[in-house]
């Protein structure tokens, strides 16, 4: 097999740029209009962007095909300078046989999009083209009330303007939402917690090098099907591992099971730094308490630092990251430059 190309970084747009906006896993956009309304007017008015959406984002229970022909009429278009998912979802892993690297190559765009979306970064990724991990549609920019500024501020960044971004800590953060079929949750922003900064584990070093993860149960399902995953001499010793869990509050004992799945299969040891993202602890189907939610929290980072206990005891590893399901959320590029610097406790990023 020949070895996978290093991604490059696609052209950014400008203001005034068209972009499409696709649904490449669920129909929640056709189902739940207010929240996608919302975020496209959001990528015009304080973006300056054009939004284009093409057929499928909007077709309850369109196909694979009709998903996967959407991207690749998306990315042929000279046009369209970037592309932004509606929203995760839970099946975009079936349409991954439907696409074409070629069209990818040809003209390489940037794509935002996180959860489901992971399959899609993986492809990219393997396909020679870095992505950005975050940045949906629905969740961050149709937030309710407004748009978090440290959001703002990072998909401004990850949008325009090439080279160093250093990553901030939360000062307060939210993992509850309301409901998406009320008017009545998009009149105020949602109530907010105090962040408590990361928290930083294992050496204190500096490392550098291109970025890769992406949601945990979704890497699973790569796994399983040992798609867009390649061998494990695909990936440079020394990258950097970034992991986030969603709102299916995967239990501490199957966070441990992938990461242990991972180890097995060397591909853990690969890496020389881990940004863990802050968990979401909370959902519609599991409304913890604040006492839960702590201690879901703290079980799934004792999780964490036991499977690198075992597999890659030097590992830097850095937990509650703002790069998840939670919000605020930071823009990671998926594929390129990450330096995490042990010694100052600072992570810079490179859109």
């Amino acid at each position: 097999m020949l070895p996978r190309p290093s991604p490059v970084y696609p052209p950014k747009p400008r203001p005034g740029d068209r972009v499409a906006v696709l649904s490449p896993s669920s129909d929640l956009a056709a189902r739940l209009p207010l929240p996608y309304e919302l975020g496209l007017a959001r990528l015009e008015k304080e973006f300056g962007l054009q939004p284009v959406t093409y057929p499928s984002t909007l077709r309850k229970g369109a196909s694979p095909q009709e998903r996967a022909d959407d991207l690749h009429a998306a990315f042929a278009d000279p046009e369209i300078r970037a592309v932004f998912t509606t929203i995760g979802g839970d099946d975009q892993i079936t349409v991954l046989p439907y696409l074409d690297r070629a069209v990818f190559r040809a003209d390489p765009k940037p794509f935002f999009g996180y959860s489901d979306g992971t399959n899609l970064l993986a492809y990219l990724r393997s396909t020679g083209v870095v992505g950005f991990h975050g940045a949906s549609v629905m969740c961050e920019l149709g937030r309710p009330g407004a748009l978090h500024p440290l959001t703002a501020e990072s998909l401004r960044a990850a949008l325009f303007t090439p080279g160093p971004y250093e990553l901030r800590p939360a000062t307060q953060y939210t993992d509850e939402g309301g409901d998406w079929a009320d008017p009545d949750t998009f009149t105020a922003e949602p109530a907010m917690w105090p962040g408590d900064g990361w928290s930083w584990h294992g050496p204190e070093r500096v490392v550098e090098g291109a970025g890769w993860g992406g949601c945990l149960e979704v890497l699973s399902w790569m796994l399983m099907t040992d798609r867009e995953i390649g061998a494990v001499a695909d990936f440079d010793d020394g990258g950097v591992l970034f992991l986030e869990t969603s709102e299916e509050l995967p239990r501490a004992d199957d966070v441990y099971y992938v990461l242990r799945s991972m180890g097995e299969r060397g591909l853990l040891g690969r890496f020389g730094a881990l940004l863990m993202g802050r968990p979401k602890a909370w959902s519609f189907a599991l409304p913890h308490s604040p006492d839960a939610k702590a201690s879901y929290v703290r079980e799934q980072r004792a999780a964490v630092l036991r499977a690198l206990a075992a597999y890659a005891p030097e590992m830097v590893a850095v937990f509650d990251v703002d790069l998840g399901h939670t919000d605020p959320q930071l823009v990671v590029p998926y594929g390129g430059t990450i330096r995490v610097d042990g010694r100052t406790r600072r992570i810079t990023v490179t859109y």
